[in-house]
């Protein structure tokens, strides 16, 4: 027997999908989830907690799937849920911390020596960051967001934004000359 998608076009099953149809709603979360968990992942370092924010995103995607004007990339206007939601776990948790002082008490994990770096072993290096860190480091060299957006999202000031950033990547770049991984972030 062979299985026929119902919904070869983005645009129909988004518009089922905000009409309340569960099997397109069910056909958008298949298709979405597995790039919006890696989204949250970024910024939660525990999968169980990131799952559940990723999983509480999509109640606010389908909520508000109306409000989707096909302006832009439908992907992109969930991954800005899943990053919202994402920031919003951590400041529920309290988990985002700046502090100045937590550079120095922290060290990142050591992870296995290699000349090639795999999006496992970058992930396990952006974990090792402090929360406050990461939170920053992600917003602004992953997800692009200014010093400006990052500030406003985080309730911080943009001076702390780009302090965070810099001392982020500072851990990052001694972490990778610790390992020996020659040609990331040298001077």
């Amino acid at each position: 027997m062979k299985i026929i998608s119902f919904y070869t076009n983005e645009k129909q099953l988004i518009k089922k999908s905000a009409s309340g149809n569960r099997e397109a709603q069910q056909h958008l979360y298949e298709k979405y989830a597995p790039k919006m968990l890696g989204v949250c992942r970024q910024y939660i370092k525990d999968i169980h907690f990131a799952e559940d924010v990723m999983v509480n995103g999509f109640v606010k995607v389908f909520k508000h799937l109306d409000s989707f004007r096909f302006d832009g990339s439908f992907e992109g206007w969930i991954r800005r849920i899943m990053v919202r939601e994402s920031i919003s776990h951590l400041r529920k948790r309290q988990f985002v911390v700046y502090d100045d002082s937590i550079y120095e008490r922290t060290s990142l994990e050591s992870t296995p020596s290699s000349s090639e770096l795999d999006v496992a072993h970058i992930q396990n290096l952006i974990d090792a960051l402090p929360e406050g860190y990461r939170a920053v480091f992600v917003l602004f060299a992953i997800e692009g967001y200014s010093h400006t957006e990052i500030a406003e999202m985080l309730s911080i000031s943009e001076g702390t934004s780009r302090s965070q950033l810099f001392k982020s990547r500072k851990m990052l770049k001694e972490k990778l000359k610790q390992q020996n991984i020659i040609g990331y972030g040298t001077e």
